[in-house]
């Protein structure tokens, strides 16, 4: 980066009228069995009805028991870690249905005058009924760390899911007990990057039915290497990223029996010159098999191609992903991907800096990769933002996958230099209009999401369970925020997935659900956005429709689940090769 550039039963028939598992003998990519459209379909427009009334998203951050401030340690040093920030995350880690948040925080540098006592990530337990309690003390959580990025997985299969913390001077990987506690194994399992790292993902590469680890870092940084830069001479001031060299991600791979193993140069993952801040996991040549996409800062962007043998190709340039349209490698942050159009095909949304607007990556499903960003809303009205945390997510519930961006400057003064830049800047929420058309909405949705702030990890989860997706943000130096989504009338279905044969958390699996609007496709995913973790359970939006007419899961070992007429205003939990095993209603009219 530069600082300146240019749950209880529901009755029976009303969940499910047909039940169908299917062995592996289809290819994952195919569509279920005997439909009459193929999944990927466009949506109609006109099949799209309005929402029953205008969604608002309303700061509850308060009212919800969530007090927290991100700590940057800064006290003068000017040290680059510090215009950073730190990732958010939902995770359900004691299996009740309700999503609790995971707060990460920085600590003071060595040498820090008035040290912050209590500076320390934050455990918040969801109460159920729209509050959280800190149990970060009781959760063995409360140790200091520089932390950056969070992934959530359950790497062990034993039910309940774990996180890997990344912190500079090193990472953590804490276990999950089953009881409401965590214990660090980093050591034990063999990890303990010490990199600057950033974002990460859990992802079955190999499709073993164990989760391994992606990790993205950032540059060759520490408190003893640091540069002293200055802009007018005598002051010191933040260096941007050129002044460092790159450092490579890291691949590890879960040897199923609690270790790792670091498979980064014989996966080809290898590469010293990147900064990497973004992760995104994506089958992006619709193979079954899950890519990888990295979005470097200054750096080409990176897209690993499976070779279904544990390597991997990278691809971006041939993709078309690695720069912009002419060809500058830009300061990329945050990043997802989605089948925004219908097209049974995945693209991709990149954060970028200030001045180069956002990257959105269309599939054109023959390996390559359009920029539709420089002629459509997404690209003119992110132009001027620093773009964070980014994501996908059907906020109406209408059928179609939105998007949303955190912003926020690294330079306090940036409006000094730039006059139509600003420290702190409004999200952008980008609603979709269907047949590849955005436009921002964040005027309409509410007076507080539309704050300016200085944001940096952003995430997706339904706090509340009434099938509308809440927003977490954080900031940089400042406090977090959690945005209760109000709903738009329109009908969701959550599902979760377990697996058998597959990673417990079915992670990577393909979930179509069809609907008289068409199909909608999303995978089971860990990591994109910026150094955070959106919850596991999928949400689809099925507009006025009362029920998904098909549900088709393609699990990672190929397993195919077959569900018909699958009532909405539910949350329903499919375990692999069983079919719906537990459901619970939605606690509003979602």
């Amino acid at each position: 980066m530069k600082l300146t550039r240019a749950v209880p039963v529901l009755v029976l028939c009303l969940i499910v009228a047909g039940c169908h598992h299917s062995s592996p003998t289809r290819k994952p990519d195919s569509g279920p069995v005997g439909q009459a459209a193929a999944p990927g379909a466009a949506i109609p427009a006109s099949q799209l009805l309005p929402a029953l009334r205008p969604v608002q998203f309303i700061d509850v951050t308060s009212q919800a028991g969530i007090h927290f401030q991100h700590n940057t340690g800064g006290f003068g040093k000017m040290y680059l870690p510090e215009t950073m920030g730190s990732g958010v995350a939902f995770i359900d880690y004691d299996n009740d249905g309700y999503q609790d948040i995971l707060l990460l925080n920085g600590t003071d540098w060595p040498g820090h005058p008035t040290a912050l006592h209590g500076s320390t990530c934050k455990l918040y337990h969801n109460n159920g009924n729209g509050t959280f309690t800190d149990v970060t003390h009781k959760a063995g959580l409360d140790i200091p760390m520089y932390a950056m990025g969070v992934a959530v997985g359950d790497y062990d299969n034993d039910g309940y899911d774990d996180l890997y913390i990344t912190a500079l001077g090193g990472d953590h990987l804490f276990h999950n007990n089953g009881n409401g506690t965590f214990t660090d194994v980093t050591k034990k399992a063999g990890l303990g990057n010490k990199a600057f790292a950033t974002s990460a993902a859990w992802v079955d590469y190999d499709r073993d039915g164990h989760l391994d680890l992606f990790v993205g870092n950032y540059v060759q940084w520490t408190p003893q290497t640091d540069i002293r830069c200055t802009l007018d001479g005598v002051h010191k001031s933040f260096c941007t990223p050129e002044r460092y060299k790159g450092v490579s991600p890291i691949l590890y791979h879960n040897n199923g029996n609690g270790t790792f193993t670091d498979v980064t140069k014989k996966a080809g993952i290898y590469d010293p010159t990147c900064k990497s801040l973004g992760v995104s996991i994506i089958d992006y040549d619709g193979d079954g098999w899950p890519d990888i996409f990295v979005a470097n800062d200054t750096q080409p962007n990176k897209l690993y191609r499976n070779n279904h043998n544990g390597t991997f190709t990278e691809e971006a340039v041939s993709a078309g992903v690695a720069f912009s349209e002419d060809g500058v490698a830009r300061g990329g942050m945050g990043t997802d991907s989605a089948d925004y159009d219908g097209s049974g095909r995945f693209s991709l949304i990149i954060g970028n800096f200030s001045n180069q607007m956002m990257g959105l990556y269309h599939n054109e499903g023959n390996g390559l990769f359009v920029d539709q960003a420089p002629t459509s809303s997404v690209g003119r009205a992110s132009l001027l933002s620093l773009s964070f945390g980014t994501f996908f997510f059907d906020y109406d519930l209408d059928g179609r996958p939105d998007i949303l961006v955190a912003n926020g400057h690294l330079d306090p003064n940036i409006s000094k230099v730039q006059a139509r830049v600003s420290y702190a800047e409004a999200p952008l929420l980008f609603h979709n209009l269907g047949n590849g058309h955005f436009k921002n909405v964040v005027d309409q949705v509410g007076d507080q999401l539309k704050r300016p702030i200085v944001a940096r990890g952003a995430a997706y989860g339904d706090y509340n369970l009434d099938g509308n997706l809440d927003v977490l943000i954080s900031t940089n130096n400042g406090p977090a925020y959690l945005f209760e989504n109000t709903g738009s009338g329109n009908v969701a279905l959550r599902i979760k997935t377990v697996g058998v044969k597959s990673n417990r958390d079915g992670i990577g699996a393909l979930v179509k659900v069809k609907t008289a609007m068409g199909w909608q496709e999303q995978y089971v995913k860990s990591g994109s956005s910026y150094c955070s973790a959106s919850e596991l359970p999928l949400t689809f939006g099925l507009g006025q429709q009362s029920a998904a007419q098909e549900v088709v899961i393609i699990w990672p070992s190929g397993q195919v689940d077959h569900l018909t007429n699958v009532a909405g205003r539910q949350f329903i939990t499919v375990t692999e090769g069983k079919g719906i095993t537990a459901n619970r209603p939605l606690n509003g009219k979602a």
